[in-house]
């Protein structure tokens, strides 16, 4: 059986394109939307009647936060395929990197379900005043912020060895390699600004931009089949 039977190169990029590309609303919807229209700062009251007015939505971003996480995780085993005759050990550090950060982003995920648990009322909050329910509501969704930080370690880490392969692979343009390690790279500085450099502007948002090119590449050209062909045979 020939490399060419085993797997077609082309129809699993244009899967990990297409994978990548419907995750983008549920990163905007899961981890964007909450922060920037439900969440005021320094304001417990407001933040609590946002999220109890709009309880249905809140639940459907927790929903996309989990499935875009589950989503990461088929997308890194298909670019496994198609990235290992590249360098097999690079493409199993891809891997880990990303099946070590999806679990993390996915219990964060607890801390939104609290907050649900805080406003419906459970027996075992009568223990809370009034005043103390929408202070640790503000808890558990700074808590959130503080995970969602936490798992851009690893958003990072994974584009390092993602971005090494894709710039080494012959069958995919070297610069969409560059832009991925460019945007591991800005992840990471944005770790260290949350924590140390607290009013230190986020990057993150022009990463997704950077992020996006490999994807729409991918689905519009795919790789160079003959180039992917010789690196699997080498590789064999």
């Amino acid at each position: 059986m020939t490399t060419k039977e085993k797997m077609n190169p082309n129809k699993t990029a244009r899967i990990a394109a297409f994978l990548s590309l419907i995750m983008i609303p549920f990163a905007l919807f899961g981890i964007m939307w909450v922060r920037s229209n439900l969440i005021v700062p320094g304001d417990a009251a407001t933040t609590v009647n946002n999220i109890m007015a709009s309880e249905s939505l809140f639940r459907l971003s927790i929903g996309s936060s989990l499935l875009l996480q589950t989503g990461h995780i088929l997308l890194v085993l298909i670019l496994y395929k198609l990235l290992k005759p590249v360098n097999k050990n690079h493409a199993l550090l891809m891997v880990i990197f990303l099946l070590v950060g999806a679990p993390i982003a996915m219990l964060n995920e607890l801390n939104r379900f609290a907050v649900l648990l805080l406003l419906n009322g459970a027996d075992y909050l009568t223990a809370f005043t009034a005043d103390q329910l929408p202070a640790q509501v503000m808890l558990f969704l700074d808590l959130h912020e503080y995970g969602v930080f936490i798992s851009t370690i690893f958003w990072g880490l994974w584009l390092f060895p993602f971005g090494y392969l894709v710039f080494k692979s012959g069958y995919i343009p070297r610069i969409l390699g560059v832009l991925l390690i460019i945007a591991g790279l800005g992840y990471l500085i944005d770790f260290v600004a949350f924590f140390l450099f607290p009013n230190f502007p986020s990057i993150g948002q022009f990463m997704i931009w950077a992020e996006l090119v490999w994807p729409l590449w991918l689905l519009i050209k795919g790789v160079n089949v003959e180039q992917w062909e010789k690196r699997a045979l080498e590789s064999a």
